[in-house]
């Protein structure tokens, strides 16, 4: 089944259910240790810090922005900002909460600017702000080599990829990060800069908006 079927046909419950709204209150002593060492501004340890997030830092900014070319220079703008305020963390999320929120930052900054640039188009920027791409990505593995089924599959994923991309930004970041990268209510309010009262919100109108635009098509 595909991953991102749920988002899209299923009920809030049993969404809550796919991603289950889990946070980790207390950080290991070993992410802090490795903090530390970032803000000596050591350079194994950012070199660390790249390697093991830049692939899903890159997928985030891929989705959100539908561009390979952006998505990789918003993703070196994200680490670079991160060596330069690594100063600044105080801790009140996890790092990897932490280096989101930079990503998202310097995404909708991108945004802003295009929009400034580009503000006399009659193009909307916002209808090419896809996420569809990585349905397909998350797809769960299947053997199934049914061409009648493969199909099918790839009919609601066309589907799926076309009614993300409708979507609003605001609902768009947070079906995101609670459907696809399983993040919990809190640590999107923490990437966002939002309550959790209004992720839930953000969510709720973003799922609505799938379930309306597929209605009839899956």
């Amino acid at each position: 089944m595909s991953y991102g079927e749920p988002i899209a046909l299923r009920g809030q419950i049993e969404l809550e259910q796919v991603a289950p709204a889990a946070v980790v209150d207390v950080r290991p002593a070993v992410e802090d240790q490795f903090i530390e060492r970032l803000k000596r501004s050591d350079p194994a340890a950012f070199e660390t810090l790249v390697k093991e997030r830049s692939g899903e830092i890159y997928g985030l900014l891929y989705r959100l922005t539908e561009n390979s070319e952006e998505a990789r220079d918003l993703t070196q703008e994200t680490f670079l900002r991160a060596f330069q305020s690594i100063g600044q963390f105080r801790g009140d999320s996890d790092l990897r909460t932490w280096i989101y929120r930079i990503a998202i930052n310097q995404a909708r900054n991108r945004w802003r600017w295009w929009r400034r640039r580009h503000r006399d188009s009659t193009i909307s920027i916002d209808a090419n702000e896809a996420t569809g791409n990585a349905i397909i990505n998350r797809l769960s593995s299947d053997r199934n080599s049914d061409p009648e089924h493969d199909a099918l599959a790839h009919e609601r994923e066309r589907m799926l990829k076309k009614a993300l991309s409708g979507l609003r930004r605001v609902y768009r970041e947070a079906v995101v990060l609670r459907d696809i990268e399983g993040f919990a209510y809190e640590e999107i309010a923490v990437a966002l800069d939002i309550s959790v009262g209004t992720v839930k919100s953000r969510l709720a109108r973003g799922r609505q908006e799938l379930r309306r635009k597929l209605e009839g098509s899956l």
